[in-house]
């Protein structure tokens, strides 16, 4: 079985998960704000307060975005829905505001809540460049991770994934960022 996990493990243990404590912390970080000193690992998933992902200077934040992966390292990737209503994409005139993606999927979360046995609802972030466009992750049905180095910034989507998070062996924090959850 993969991710260290054992099928002789005693009942009690099964509750303990990796990944489910790291998911569970984001969301108790997403939940306060105090200030404490910066770690040395600028991606720890356990850096407290919120926004000590941002950098240079900590500025508002109410998301931790992660990624999860696999147990053969792959991002878990989930579809969403781009069509937004009542948003505003950028000027009447700026073709690539209205410009289908090839493929709406993501792989950039963010914790909505965490229940039962180490199950989550998150919704799916879509990815954005500095000037706010779209950022296709996939080429071709294939995730192109050039493209990751175009991404900047996250929006809400409104859709969300519920999952089992002891399906998966790795997660890494990206940035704390501020998503306007209103506006979906």
């Amino acid at each position: 079985m993969g991710c260290g996990r054992s099928e002789d493990v005693v009942e009690s243990r099964r509750h303990d998960n990796c990944i489910c404590e790291v998911v569970r912390a984001i969301r108790r970080i997403q939940d306060i704000r105090d200030e404490q000193d910066c770690d040395d690992c600028r991606t720890d998933c356990f850096l407290t307060p919120l926004g000590s992902l941002v950098s240079p200077s900590r500025q508002r934040a109410n998301t931790r975005v992660f990624m999860l992966m696999n147990d053969e390292g792959d991002p878990f990737k989930a579809f969403f829905n781009h069509r937004r209503r009542g948003r505003n994409q950028g000027p009447a005139n700026d073709a690539t505001s209205e410009r289908d993606c090839e493929s709406c999927f993501s792989v950039f979360f963010r914790v909505q809540n965490i229940f039962d046995n180490c199950c989550a609802t998150l919704q799916v972030l879509e990815p954005r460049d500095s000037r706010g466009r779209r950022v296709d992750l996939f080429k071709h049905g294939k995730l192109d991770f050039d493209a990751f180095c175009e991404v900047e910034r996250f929006e809400a989507t409104g859709s969300c994934v519920t999952v089992d998070l002891k399906c998966f062996c790795a997660v890494q924090c990206i940035k704390d960022v501020f998503i306007d959850c209103d506006e979906v």
